[in-house]
């Protein structure tokens, strides 16, 4: 009764456009209110204050304002004319330097939506001005952009551990080759695709050995804030928030030394930092209280025993959960899905024997799956919004098979787990 309860009240209020974050608080307080006899609803102050003074969040703003600097800074648009020296002369061009410079990007913002809407401010005008198709190249920006999240830092690997208890290095340390692998099969794709139809990416372009390695000073500044801020995790040297607001400071001075510290670019990475950090933690608050009330309704023990009274093995539980992530994607924003869903479903996996840390990657990729499919795939509109033109509908066709891509990876991360985890191993 709680769980259908749940369930269908989730689903109308997110029908009728109620802020996700309102949703589950108004949920918890309906909850408590009909199925408790005791008033959950006055732990509200001490779950919040719990869940906000935890040093871990810390990093969530401080790695955006650094995604922020280095996008207002211009040095995010020198690293896509550096790649593209490099890559363009593949068919398929200029979506190649897309993947690859969101990749690169990913490895210091920790945010898809900030790396999309990066990739798309600075790559969108070049699909019109070399006659590429837009909604092959749109696609390959959104899906690009998704990498923001697998390829550490990134911020939804730190709410993963801050849910699970998991360590946040390995993590970080577990996503770099699925995430390598991912941006590896984006790009065959946009290969074999071009291949077969030169037209959908009419624009290969070559550079003297010269310039591609006059080009790898612009190459320097992004790898110079990736070994500040995962060098100094893995020497031991900073916790994860403490290697944060080292590579803010570094994005800092970097900005300085390209001459870009002024009045515009502080306000407009301050302004992004707060409207995104303002959204993130008054969700994670929001869930944190749900998942408290559902947990003192006894839900989360429940729904465990449902799944363990199935009869079902490992892995056919492990493709139920897999089968409800895509399912959920379609509707629930990607980070709502994941603070709703994780205290339920971590116990289980746990339970039939998965490693935490394998399954944070997994979840990952169906996270990264749930940006780039309709109704609510925010990279979608995020870059529809950055492109300002013509249809979502030509993206929506070709992402489909950059999707058909994150579910090879799926296969091979079930198939071969050690990508995950032979180097936290």
């Amino acid at each position: 009764m709680i769980w259908v309860f749940t369930f269908v009240g989730m689903l109308v209020f997110l029908l009728v456009s109620i802020p996700v974050a309102a949703t589950m608080g108004d949920l918890g307080f309906i909850l408590g209110k009909l199925f408790s006899p005791f008033p959950l609803y006055r732990a509200v102050g001490e779950v919040s204050w719990a869940a906000s003074t935890d040093f871990l969040l810390f990093s969530i703003p401080l790695f955006v304002l650094l995604g922020q600097l280095l996008v207002h800074s211009g040095i995010a648009e020198r690293t896509y004319k550096a790649v593209d020296k490099w890559l363009s002369w593949l068919p398929g061009g200029l979506m190649h330097a897309n993947v690859a410079t969101c990749a690169i990007f990913a490895a210091t913002s920790g945010s898809s939506v900030a790396t999309a809407a990066t990739m798309g401010t600075v790559a969108l005008p070049q699909a019109r001005k070399f006659g590429y198709n837009e909604g092959l190249f749109a696609a390959s920006i959104a899906s690009g952009g998704t990498l923001g999240i697998l390829i550490p830092p990134s911020i939804n690997l730190i709410v993963y551990g801050f849910l699970t208890n998991t360590s946040v290095p390995k993590l970080f340390l577990a996503g770099f080759v699925p995430g390598i692998l991912l941006a590896i099969l984006f790009m065959v794709f946009i290969f074999v695709v071009c291949l077969i139809k030169p037209e959908l990416g009419s624009h290969r372009s070559s550079a003297s050995w010269r310039e591609r390695l006059l080009s790898l000073k612009d190459l320097l500044p992004i790898l110079f804030i990736f070994l500040l801020v995962i060098g100094s995790i893995y020497a031991g040297f900073a916790t994860p928030t403490e290697a944060a607001a080292l590579g803010v400071i570094g994005a800092f001075v970097l900005a300085a030394c390209y001459k870009k510290i002024n009045r515009h670019t502080l306000t407009q990475s301050i302004r992004g930092t707060l409207r995104t950090t303002g959204m993130i933690m008054l969700i994670i608050l929001a869930a944190n209280f749900l998942n408290f009330i559902l947990l003192s309704l006894g839900l989360t023990d429940q729904i465990t025993s449902f799944v363990s009274d199935l009869g079902l093995t490992s892995f056919q539980t492990l493709l139920v959960i897999i089968l409800m992530y895509v399912i959920l994607g379609f509707f629930i924003e990607t980070l709502s899905m994941m603070v709703l869903t994780i205290p339920v479903v971590y116990p289980i996996i746990t339970s039939i024997g998965y490693d935490p840390i394998w399954f944070g990657i997994l979840l990952i990729l169906l996270i990264e799956m749930a940006l780039i499919t309709p109704p609510v795939g925010l990279n979608l509109y995020v870059v529809q919004g950055v492109r300002q033109k013509g249809s979502i509908r030509d993206i929506v066709i070709w992402i489909t098979p950059f999707v058909l891509m994150i579910f090879v990876m799926i296969a091979l991360l079930i198939q071969f787990p050690g990508i995950a985890l032979f180097l936290v191993r």
